[in-house]
């Protein structure tokens, strides 16, 4: 597989990483053999970046990642974040933290439960309002000094926050939500990531599955699956969306790809300096998702592509009213 570069500071990964997330949670019911076995498969075949955190679980996720890397640490690329607490008994209460102790004492439990002695990509996971920014990175600077970090990165930060950081400490990548679904980061984004020489990290290439083509129903989605609490799944939205993804399985249709397929090209056509993660923990759609990598997508797709999804065109927020306030902060 190709190999991106994030940033300007030597961080180098697959084209395309593998969002861990729903392995643990969120998505329905675990299965960890299945889980692990992608991971292997991921690894043979070239796809070495991996994505966690230590709020997905929580904590299990990165236990599980510890899990399929030991023996062969070296052979991959581990992504984790910090700084999304999780209410002990009520998953929908949560609160943000970027103090300085905090980050800390998130790298070292995160460090255990990975089995690693360094983080290689270590991302604040959301901005916290009431730490300066400064202060923040300041603390993942003190991390890589001191080897426990190679790398630092932001998620869900706006562009005056990055250029706050990264006066701070280089910031080798910014991972955002970004998919034919979900354009914002094409609002100043991207464009303060190249300026400061960040690369990009777009998480949910996918629309959370729904670009898959595969969810029809709100009834498909399991009682406990979080999509049921998101907009762009509910009422009038739902048929909206699936309008949109008609649109896009028809010229994947033509192309003779998936809608997953063609949605993922598009994503890694945006810019040598962008890098998917698709989320799955089986490994039918993990082969699947790495064969668009050798999509070619020619100027007249992109611009049929982009006239059947335009910016804008998705119905719903991407999060509920409550967590709306924590992205690109």
């Amino acid at each position: 597989m190709q190999q991106r570069r994030l940033g300007n500071q030597g961080l180098v990964v697959s084209a395309q990483g593998l969002g861990c997330m729903g392995m643990s949670e969120f998505y329905g019911a675990r299965d960890d053999a299945e889980s692990l076995a992608t991971i292997d498969r991921a690894l043979a075949l070239g796809c070495n970046f991996l994505d966690t955190a230590d709020m997905y679980g929580p904590y299990t996720n990165e236990e599980l990642v510890g899990r399929a890397i030991r023996g062969r640490r070296d052979a991959f690329v581990i992504a984790t974040k910090f700084g999304i607490t999780r209410h002990p008994t009520d998953p929908m209460k949560r609160g943000i933290s970027g103090r300085p102790e905090y980050v800390r004492e998130s790298c070292e439990g995160s460090l255990r439960r990975l089995g690693v002695d360094v983080i290689d990509l270590y991302y604040q996971h959301r901005v916290d309002p009431e730490t300066p920014i400064a202060e923040t990175i300041g603390a993942m600077a003190e991390l890589v000094r001191e080897g426990k970090v190679r790398f630092l990165g932001m998620s869900e930060a706006a562009p005056a926050t990055l250029r706050r950081a990264c006066a701070v400490h280089p910031i080798s990548a910014l991972q955002s939500e970004y998919s034919l679904w979900t354009r914002d980061p094409e609002d100043g984004v991207l464009d303060a990531c190249r300026e400061l020489g960040v690369g990009f990290v777009a998480y949910s290439p996918l629309g959370r599955g729904f670009l898959t083509g595969e969810i029809r129903r709100f009834e498909d989605l399991a009682p406990d699956d979080f999509r049921r609490f998101q907009p762009r799944f509910q009422g009038e939205n739902f048929q909206k969306n699936l309008d949109l993804v008609a649109r896009v399985e028809e010229i994947a249709r033509e192309k003779g790809v998936t809608a997953a397929q063609l949605a993922l090209a598009w994503v890694l056509a945006q810019g040598d300096d962008i890098v998917p993660i698709p989320g799955t923990k089986r490994r039918k759609y993990l082969e699947q998702n790495l064969a668009a990598n050798e999509i070619a997508l020619t100027p007249a797709d992109l611009a049929r592509i982009d006239a059947a999804a335009p910016r804008g065109a998705t119905a719903g927020t991407r999060y509920p009213a409550a967590f709306m306030g924590s992205v690109n902060r």
